[in-house]
């Protein structure tokens, strides 16, 4: 006992399986009568043919056939029971886990380290399904077997026995057929995974692949990888019905091997007629169980990989405990030691970066291609996952802080700008209930209010159907307008003028300045110099470490703000 539950609490998906024991003792209580009443049919068959039929009293059949409906009611009703409590165990099974599986699925895609980020939930699916079939059927009545095995031994020994080899050859079979059919199944799921996984990837990216014309090679890696797919689903598919096809050979096979040898005791007056018919039911009651077993033997294997892949992903991301909610973010900025590293790079993006923000200051991060920007701005907003040193909100952590909590107080506007299926106003709103005058200020503050209320539904107008309307620059002042929603106090901005022609950069400009006059902390990623006019002082990047970090200088007549110079 104390070994399953080392088991059970080695993980968060077994300790969440453990807390059903409950749910586990009752579906044991309603299959112990399910399978007590089982006998039903071989104690009336008894009855009637060495009682009834002697006697010739109808009294005597009809109550017996009142009191086996009887049980046989009970039996139903005990069956329906452990069902119905098996699907509402599942269904708590699943509350318990999807929000688990959530946030662990999306710190997994959050570090990279998700390659298709729904094999969780397919893999949670399948595992309550199988919690919910005939496979916890078979393993709550297999115990059941020896019962049934043991009233065929009082009935005749060589009854008994026939039963014990029937039953350790049907066992046989199952360890062979996992053997066969295990490393096969596991090979065709992983394949699987990687066709799933290579074809989503692509078909996201369908209008660069149909531009150059990428489709022709692209299918030509797909195909490959789905012969392999069909070459290991053909293996596995072909052991599995082999192992099938004999199961069912042996199972039919032993019901008239068993009746033979019921009516040669009975010949030889040994047993009676009754209980040579019996046996036969008997035996079908005892090696059920273990001939689910074998036919859900791949249900088995798949759900036991669907376990081990949830309990790696719970592991590998764990739930992030918050340890600091502050009452107001000022958004002082310090790094100690920073270091960024990414998977399978020898050397760091990011080398000891030792810097201090003021708040309130506009901060512009200039830096030739691969020195580190993009990394050091996601380090900032706390979502780069492979770093050491400290990148120091108000003096604590960014990792202890809530992401809940802070969340609002941040303005992140990521170079690939990501817009959500839902309305322009959700995406705006970041999709919380936000009032609709702070989602207009925030679209009038980035000057783009007036072209949302030109398209035809305005602000309820779905992201699905203004994607061939809007431009990559009016996309990128929707991202710019949900950043600054709420008045954040600080905002990152990653090359925040990338696909902005004159008019959206001069709107650009008056967004940074406004947010610069409300003592709010920005940084942001430029090339153009002309943007430097409204920074504070400018961070110079290269190779991953900092090259300078020096006030701005601006000319006073109206040329273009200079290159910053150090003082």
């Amino acid at each position: 006992m104390s070994t399953t539950s080392g088991f059970f609490d080695r993980s968060a998906l077994g300790r969440t399986l453990k807390s059903f024991r409950r749910e586990l003792f009752w579906i044991g209580v309603f299959s112990f009568f399910a399978n007590l009443l089982l006998l039903t049919p071989t104690l009336y068959m008894l009855q009637v043919f060495d009682r009834v039929m002697t006697s010739g009293s109808l009294y005597t059949l009809a109550a017996l056939t009142l009191i086996a409906v009887f049980f046989f009611l009970v039996m139903g009703f005990s069956e329906w029971l452990r069902s119905r409590l098996l699907v509402r165990a599942g269904a708590r099974f699943d509350q318990a886990l999807h929000t688990n599986v959530f946030n662990a699925s999306f710190e997994a895609s959050l570090g990279g380290n998700a390659r298709n980020p729904m094999q969780a939930f397919n893999d949670l699916t399948a595992l309550r399904q199988f919690l919910t079939g005939n496979g916890v059927f078979a393993l709550v009545d297999t115990p059941w077997t020896p019962v049934y095995i043991a009233v065929l031994f009082m009935m005749h020994p060589w009854l008994g026995w026939a039963s014990i080899g029937f039953a350790l050859l049907m066992l046989a079979m199952a360890i062979v057929g996992h053997r066969l059919t295990a490393p096969r199944h596991e090979k065709a799921s992983e394949v699987l995974i990687e066709s799933g996984s290579y074809l989503q990837s692509k078909l996201r990216n369908a209008e660069t692949v149909e531009a150059l014309g990428m489709l022709g090679n692209l299918r030509r890696h797909w195909l490959a990888i789905q012969e392999r797919l069909g070459d290991s689903l053909h293996a596995a598919h072909e052991t599995s019905h082999r192992v099938q096809a004999t199961t069912k050979f042996v199972q039919y096979t032993q019901q008239s091997l068993m009746l033979s040898l019921g009516a040669l005791l009975a010949i030889d007056g040994h047993i009676s007629a009754g209980a040579m018919i019996a046996c036969n039911a008997l035996m079908g009651n005892a090696l059920r169980p273990i001939g689910i077993v074998v036919q859900t033997w791949k249900q088995f294997i798949d759900t036991r990989q669907s376990y081990g892949r949830l309990e790696k992903l719970l592991e590998d991301n764990p739930e992030r405990q918050a340890r600091h909610v502050g009452d107001e973010v000022r958004g002082q900025v310090t790094l100690r030691g920073l270091e960024a590293t990414a998977p399978g790079r020898q050397t760091p993006i990011l080398k000891g970066l030792d810097v201090e923000f003021k708040a309130g200051e506009v901060v512009a991060i200039l830096g030739p291609s691969g020195a580190g920007k993009s990394t050091l701005a996601r380090c900032i907003v706390g979502i780069w996952p492979n770093v050491s040193g400290h990148v120091l909100l108000d003096g604590h952590p960014i990792s202890e802080w809530s992401r809940e909590a802070l969340g609002p107080h941040i303005g992140y506007l990521p170079q690939d700008i990501e817009l959500f299926d839902g309305s322009i106003a959700e995406n705006i709103a970041r999709f919380a209930p936000v009032p609709a005058e702070r989602i207009i200020e925030a679209a009038q503050r980035t000057g783009i209010h007036e072209m949302i209320l030109r398209l035809p539904k305005g602000y309820d107008t779905q992201m699905g159907e203004a994607g061939g309307m809007l431009s990559g620059g009016q996309r990128q002042r929707i991202g710019l307008a949900r950043a600054i929603l709420g008045d954040p106090a600080l905002v990152v901005l990653d090359e925040p003028n990338a696909n902005l022609d004159d008019a959206g950069e001069a709107a650009l400009l008056r967004t940074v300045r406004d947010l610069k006059s409300r003592g709010k902390s920005v940084f942001m990623i430029v090339h153009q110099q002309h943007l430097l006019a409204a920074a504070d002082r400018v961070l110079i990047l290269e190779q991953g470490q900092v090259s300078r970090f020096v006030p701005v200088v601006v000319q006073t007549s109206p040329a273009p703000a200079q290159a910053p110079q150090p003082q």
